[in-house]
């Protein structure tokens, strides 16, 4: 039996559903919290009289007899010329907000000979979030020339969507790579842009979200100089103070629609703990049962009862495991049933995720196991349940998954089953942190000079820059750009700075990334690419000796070459793991603020992190066991960035009654432990901070523990940390404290990221020591 969209099966059997599951033998304690939400009427308005009355008609023929409220609103104010962001929940209609002003002003100019007289841009993170507006676009059936513009797309296609489309579908890669270096022949395009649309804007936060910010920058530049000023609309589910996100994004003055007036059925949100296992990882520490194990489990039970379940998992290994998994599990039950679960993540070929797509939404599959390709946006109905395998990073991210479930007025289901981490441990304990909290504010630093300068030099390419345009690239843009001219990129003449170099400035800007070119990974002796691996992760996990996996294959690494960003790899199945030794040195080299804390001090400011891999540790697999340690010859790298951190003098630590020989391993899991917390205000993950402490530093000469930005020039993390310190502590500490284990574990002081082995850690020493920091801690700047 297959189930349509329009089946509302969720209502009669998601009531008594967690408890059902948790109620499975072999179960017991894992289920620490159900929250319902309960559900909410929807408000309708009338159609605007501007509204083109064709595309009034169109959207009638998809069932749309009025708009709800708030797309009203937000249609309105863009009609109005207004700049507007639409911050409503997942579900809640936000395309026909911008749809309806965009189609009806197209329709509106266009000439009599049918050429273009309005244009519309539309920006997406992903391609997959692009094509799926295409489906919804084009399935409206008005008179309008709609084209994607992306990586996937053909030259005869990019050719005719430049000269003749009028509403075009890209993401900011090809925004940042395509259009805007070929602004020229987009001349007539981009001169007759009405609307630019941003959607999912939460996206773009850390570097990824500072490069965007100068992007649309750009674009409006080049749209001024064809004497178009379009008007900008933001989407977002899950985005707090969204006109301050959007005003950091694009540089203007964002009008904020957050009211939501569509209906909603009731939604449940389940927190799972997966046990303790019989195993013990690092140090003789006891480890949990893997989270993706659990959400097989979870996910072939949810399939079995016939409710409709999408699984997210972070990794797209794991996506492919509990997809096969799961499919075992079923197939012991009903043969026919593995064929009704399947695996979505980047990776596959374009035809083969619409296809999947096509299969969840004609009920064909009844499992799907995804990265979060799915949770930007696809517009997936009738789905009754979601798996989260693991906190996504963020409360934003948290309840865009779960919005994939319950569309159309539908009851939901959510369960985030967390996995063996500091955070995932702290929320599933701790409700409240999740639970009736706003959403993290978005954070990048559209100021950070690592990101500014590349689209300094894109912008003088595209036409020479003059003092009028630095206000739009904001303060610091007039020193950077010296930087620039000195440097030689850029040449200053009466009429402006212009770029000079040969190279194509577009290129000195990795907008996904801030690490250097990444190293690509080639089979010894045929040539044949593999894959690619990022420039900041290379000396970890690419060096001569290490083995590597590779969609699900064992490599082993021949060799290195820095210069060429080359590593050689041959397929091996050795029995043993490796994980690299780093050494990494932390030098002060400005504080920008500091706080007194009591007796201690909290600082934020610019440092220098100094990294080398110094060896690898070969463990035999299953067991752990260290079997040999490698010597390795690599080069120290060094990152400017920003960071905040804290110290504690000698007298307070003699006050506290801290042993001298305990503080390094207290200081070491108190590190640990609080980057693992920082995703909890700050929306990055744990991969893109770092962290050093120590006993003594010489900068402070009392004991310090920094955590930083893992991007040349800083993203805002840590800027956000130092702003939300004591509540970020203060969590730090109860997850520590409130942690069953009794000397520490993955889910709260050992990182599986530590350079030193986890060695030395002091899961008391730790508590005790953010007892002496917290004491005398002033509220956050946050609250103030």
């Amino acid at each position: 039996m297959t189930t349509t969209a329009t089946t509302p099966r969720s209502r009669t059997l998601l009531p008594g559903l967690v408890e059902r599951l948790a109620a499975v033998p072999g179960r017991e304690d894992r289920l620490t919290h159900v929250e319902v939400l309960p559900a909410r009427a929807g408000v309708r308005a009338d159609w605007p009289e501007w509204a083109a009355a064709e595309v009034v008609e169109a959207f009638g023929r998809r069932g749309i007899t009025s708009p709800w409220r708030h797309q009203a609103v937000a249609a309105d104010a863009a009609h109005a010329g207004q700049h507007v962001v639409l911050a409503t929940g997942t579900a809640s209609g936000k395309s026909l907000a911008y749809q309806l002003p965009a189609l009806s002003r197209v329709r509106a100019a266009r000439g009599a000979r049918g050429q273009r007289g309005a244009t519309v841009l539309y920006v997406a993170p992903t391609k997959a979030l692009a094509q799926d507006q295409l489906t919804s676009l084009t399935g409206l059936g008005l008179d309008v020339r709609v084209a994607t513009h992306d990586g996937d797309s053909p030259r005869d296609q990019r050719d005719w969507t430049r000269d003749h489309a009028e509403y075009v579908l890209t993401n900011p890669d090809m925004l940042h790579r395509s259009l805007l270096p070929g602004h020229a022949r987009w001349a007539a395009f981009f001169g007759s842009l009405s609307y630019v649309v941003v959607d999912e804007c939460h996206h773009y936060r850390g570097v990824f979200g500072a490069h965007v910010s100068h992007v649309l920058r750009r674009l409006r530049r080049v749209c001024a100089s064809y004497g178009a000023h379009p008007t900008f609309v933001l989407a977002s589910a899950t985005v707090a103070e969204p006109e301050v996100a959007a005003g950091r994004l694009t540089g203007l003055d964002v009008l904020a629609v957050t009211g939501d007036d569509s209906p909603r059925g009731q939604v449940s949100l389940a927190l799972w703990e997966p046990p303790f296992t019989a195993h013990t990882g690092e140090n003789g520490a006891p480890v949990r049962r893997a989270a993706s194990s659990e959400t097989a489990d979870l996910l072939a039970d949810l399939v079995l009862a016939q409710v409709r379940t999408l699984a997210f998992v972070r990794s797209r290994r794991g996506v492919e495991h509990v997809a096969l998994t799961t499919a075992e599990l079923l197939a012991e039950v009903d043969p026919s049933l593995p064929g009704r679960v399947a695996a979505y993540r980047g990776g596959y070929l374009p035809e083969e995720r619409r296809a999947i797509e096509a299969a969840l939404r004609r009920g064909d599959l009844l499992g799907l196991a995804a990265t979060n390709a799915l949770e930007l946006g696809i517009d997936v109905a009738g789905l009754d349940a979601v798996l989260m395998a693991g906190f996504p990073g963020t409360r934003a991210a948290l309840w865009q998954q779960l919005g994939r479930a319950g569309r159309d007025g539908q009851d939901a289901l959510g369960v985030l089953i967390a996995r063996d981490d500091p955070l995932d441990t702290y929320l599933v304990h701790h409700p409240e942190a999740l639970l009736g909290q706003p959403v993290e504010a978005t954070v990048f630093d559209p100021g950070n000079p690592y990101v500014l300068g590349p689209h300094l030099c894109a912008a003088a390419q595209e036409i020479p820059l003059t003092e009028a345009d630095l206000p739009l690239f904001g303060p610091g843009a007039r020193e950077v750009l010296d930087g620039l001219t000195e440097a030689g990129l850029l040449r200053r003449r009466p009429h402006g700075w212009f770029w000079t170099d040969r190279r194509r400035a577009a290129d000195l800007a990795d907008i996904r990334s801030a690490g250097g070119a990444p190293v690509q990974l080639v089979e010894t002796g045929t040539g044949r690419v593999i894959g690619t691996v990022d420039a900041s992760s290379t000396h970890s996990t690419a060096h001569a000796g290490a083995v590597y996996v590779h969609r699900g294959e064992t490599w082993l690494v021949d060799s290195l070459d820095l210069d060429e960003h080359v590593a050689e790899i041959r397929r091996a199945d050795p029995d043993y793991s490796t994980s690299a030794r780093e050494v990494t040195e932390i030098t002060v080299v400005g504080e920008r603020e500091h706080r007194d804390w009591g007796g201690c001090r909290l600082s934020f400011g610019d440092v220098d992190v100094s990294h080398q891999v110094v060896s690898f540790l070969k463990r035999r697999q299953p067991s752990g066991e260290v079997v040999a340690e490698v010597p390795l010859d690599l080069p120290v790298r060094t990152l400017r960035t920003a960071s905040v951190w804290w110290t504690v003098p000698g007298h307070v630590l003699a006050e506290s009654g801290l042993a001298a020989s305990d503080l390094p391993g207290s200081a070491h899991a108190a590190e640990h432990c609080s980057i693992g917390l920082l995703p909890l205000f700050a929306t990055c993950d744990r991969w893109d901070i770092g962290g050093v402490s120590t006993a003594l530093h010489p900068d402070t000469g009392m004991l310090t523990v920094f955590v930083y930005d893992g991007h040349p020039g800083g993203a805002g993390f840590a800027e956000r940390g130092f702003r939300a310190a004591r509540s970020w502590l203060s969590a730090t500490r109860e997850a520590i404290a409130s942690c069953t284990c009794l000397e520490g574990c993955p889910s709260c002081i050992q990182s599986p990221k530590c350079g030193n082995q986890n060695n030395p850690l002091d899961k008391a020493g730790a508590t005790a020591l953010l007892d002496v920091l917290l004491e005398g801690a002033p509220p956050d700047l946050t609250e103030q």
